[in-house]
């Protein structure tokens, strides 16, 4: 059995799931989500937890088993608390700014970068330098924020980019002189 699968899905205040015969409702003070359920797997609630149980042992719903029971936690930590990824830009000139429902990039190339923010996440920008994302869906924040990484990633020999905060970039040693 999954290890993951089986741990039971502690609900916190303020938070209701609504499970149907394949959905998933989350409602939190955050917002609101939902989530298909996939063939083979059953969610029920059990007073202030959500079990997670499979149907059957083939391969393919013993993988989905601890898969769905992630997500749905993530789900519940989401409406309740939130998620937030931080980026910082290093390079002299390089500069980012929210411009309407855009984030706009200055990396060094010779057109800015607009790269478009969902309706759901909120992008903050603070000393042009450093990119915060906060939002309820895990998987949304997570790819608006290596999509904003993937313009830039930080290069090895001076360090310069779009890096997590935190991140550690490996540097290389330049050409030597003989």
């Amino acid at each position: 059995m999954s290890r993951v699968g089986k741990q039971p899905i502690q609900l916190p205040d303020k938070v209701t799931v609504k499970v149907t015969d394949s959905n998933v409702h989350v409602e939190g003070p955050k917002g609101k989500l939902d989530y298909t359920l996939p063939e083979g797997v059953n969610v029920s609630q059990e007073g202030q937890n959500i079990v997670v149980k499979r149907e059957s042992e083939d391969r393919k719903v013993r993988a989905m088993h601890g898969t769905v029971q992630r997500l749905i936690s993530n789900m519940v930590q989401g409406v309740s608390a939130g998620f937030r990824k931080d980026l910082e830009i290093h390079g002299v000139g390089f500069r980012a700014a929210v411009k309407g429902t855009n984030l706009d990039l200055s990396l060094g190339y010779s057109h800015p970068l607009l790269h478009p923010i969902p309706k759901t996440l909120k992008v903050a920008v603070a000393e042009n330098t450093k990119i915060s994302i906060e939002g309820i869906d895990k998987q949304l924040v997570g790819q608006f924020a290596a999509d904003v990484r993937n313009y830039y990633p930080p290069e090895p020999y001076k360090g310069k980019g779009v890096r997590y905060v935190g991140e550690y970039v490996r540097r290389k040693e330049g050409k030597s002189v003989k």
